[in-house]
């Protein structure tokens, strides 16, 4: 690791702690060459991931996008937004694990309505229902039908 202060190639470690949500390493450095100590950041590098949507155009995934869609479903429920943030994280990780760099829309609102549902019923069925487009009345009911008899 190059010194900020004097470009010295070689620094060693002083102390390492994972971060809150354990997704990167803070590390405390001190520089061999000039003795000042200086912190770094380690994270796991992501592949981007192409979202295919309905219209087969393409666009990166953007995570806030599928947290403020998530926040409009949960609207006056009680969902608190660590726990949406918690999904949205789930979601992205299972997108990384796959050995797709492309996704379709179809799977991750599957993904979303899968996790949605045990959170807060009602918040399921407004994602449903602007997910799945309901055509009419009929298909909301045996959307809601569908939700009645699982329980």
């Amino acid at each position: 690791m190059k010194c900020p202060y004097c470009g010295y190639q070689e620094s060693k470690v002083i102390d390492s702690r994972h971060s809150e949500d354990s997704t990167s390493i803070r590390r405390r450095r001190e520089c061999l060459g000039c003795q000042k100590r200086f912190t770094t950041y380690e994270t796991v590098e992501s592949l981007p991931i192409v979202v295919v949507k309905k219209d087969g155009s393409r666009q990166s995934f953007d995570r806030n996008k599928l947290l403020n869609g998530m926040v409009r479903a949960c609207e006056k429920r009680p969902v608190s937004l660590p726990a949406l943030d918690a999904v949205v994280t789930e979601i992205e990780q299972i997108l990384q694990n796959s050995l797709e760099r492309e996704v379709r829309t179809s799977h991750i609102g599957e993904l979303v309505m899968e996790r949605l549902k045990p959170l807060d019923e009602v918040a399921y069925v407004r994602f449903a229902s602007v997910y799945r487009q309901f055509k009419d009345i009929n298909s909301f009911m045996a959307e809601l039908n569908k939700l009645l008899e699982e329980k």
